[in-house]
């Protein structure tokens, strides 16, 4: 069996990445967990879906990103290994159990219905879903500017209104696009924090795979990027380069379709978060037998537990009453080089190489680079 790798929240994941970077802005009741330079400008760059190994295994490709990593650490994100669950974590300080962001996709326990937290396609309140302080509320509370550099059709979307509120939304959707609005933002008022997004990896890692050519090639581009970001930063600002998540690759052989084996979905009512970590939701009275049926389809190539011994793991961190019910009644986490695909109710997802979601070190660990500028 692949080991599993622990969430380390509060003091090596994801979710300690602002909550570090606001304690070396010298914000009052924050503290720099991760030991990050004392600045008064910040910029954070994260890069979707480049997991510590995968740069480690291509740093010829990124020769600016590898020039760090002597001084960098990996961290973990949290559990599922997905964005919509990663970017909430940083935006708020919080794990999972917290923000109550648990999987791409996951119920809704008032209505019943599935919510795609990237798409936000059912109607839920951002708010409610979430409703703690994020870090960027309270950094600009501070005094400090605070942008979020992304593409212009995030401003409006559920998962930005739950993670990243606080800070003031800069469309743009070209390189020069964000770099424009990086350089502009990194010199506003006395102190600043600008979080950039990039996505191009997640993309092509999932259709082309994160050992394929399209990838190293795209990460050729990515560092580049990381490179001009840095050039647009005042000199005395500090970069940070992180990743929500890493990524490994599936071969179509590896996929187990859920849709075209009805024992694996005897018993069920739902099938949320993705195909590398199952949400698994019950009729009543069913959970042991589906945890039996899946624990012996799967065998070591999989994780499968109850909710209750997830969280007992501390999966998700500390959960709250709000939060449990999201969560499957039954979880599947691959380990192997498994897909837990369902080719009927998620059929474009069925078709994806690059993966990820569960706990392997591939998926969880996550770059923390750091460029103090000088």
């Amino acid at each position: 069996m692949i080991a599993s790798v622990s969430p380390q929240y509060g003091g090596g994941a994801l979710a300690d990445v602002l909550p570090s970077v606001a304690g070396a802005l010298s914000v009052p009741d924050f503290t720099n967990t991760l030991r990050l330079p004392l600045a008064s400008r910040y910029a954070v760059l994260l890069f979707d879906g480049l997991g510590w190994n995968n740069l480690q295994r291509y740093a010829e490709s990124a020769p600016y990103l590898s020039s760090l990593l002597a001084t960098g650490r990996s961290l973990t994100a949290g559990v599922p290994s997905t964005t919509a669950v990663s970017l909430t974590s940083l935006g708020t300080g919080l794990p999972p159990g917290a923000h109550g962001m648990i999987g791409y996709t996951s119920i809704v326990p008032e209505t019943g219905a599935l919510l795609n937290a990237l798409q936000w396609d059912a109607p839920v309140d951002p708010w409610k879903w979430q409703p703690h302080t994020t870090v960027f509320d309270r950094v600009a509370a501070a005094g400090v500017v605070t942008r979020n550099v992304s593409k212009a059709r995030f401003e409006k979307s559920g998962l930005t209104r739950a993670a990243f509120r606080g800070s003031i939304h800069r469309g743009a959707d070209t390189v020069e696009d964000r770099l424009d609005a990086t350089r502009f933002a990194s010199r506003e008022g006395r102190s600043s924090l600008t979080y950039v997004y990039d996505s191009q990896l997640d993309y092509t890692g999932h259709g082309q795979g994160c050992d394929s050519w399209q990838w190293r090639k795209e990460l050729v581009a990515a560092d580049a990027f990381a490179f001009q970001v840095r050039a647009a930063l005042p000199r005395y600002a500090v970069l940070v380069v992180i990743a929500d998540h890493g990524m490994i690759d599936v071969a179509p052989e590896n996929r187990v379709d859920l849709d075209a084996e009805p024992a694996l979905t005897d018993g069920l009512r739902l099938i949320g978060g993705e195909s590398r970590f199952r949400h698994l939701y019950c009729v009543d009275g069913a959970q042991d037998d589906v945890l039996a049926t899946y624990r012996e389809r799967l065998g070591d190539r999989a994780l499968v537990l109850s909710r209750d011994e997830a969280i007992g793991r501390g999966w998700f961190g500390a959960v709250e009453d709000r939060v449990a019910p999201r969560l499957g009644d039954v979880v599947v986490a691959a380990l192997g080089p498994l897909s837990l695909v369902a080719s009927r109710r998620f059929p474009q997802e069925a078709g994806l190489i690059g993966l990820h979601g569960s706990l392997t070190a591939d998926e969880m660990e996550i770059p923390l680079l750091v460029d103090p500028g000088h």
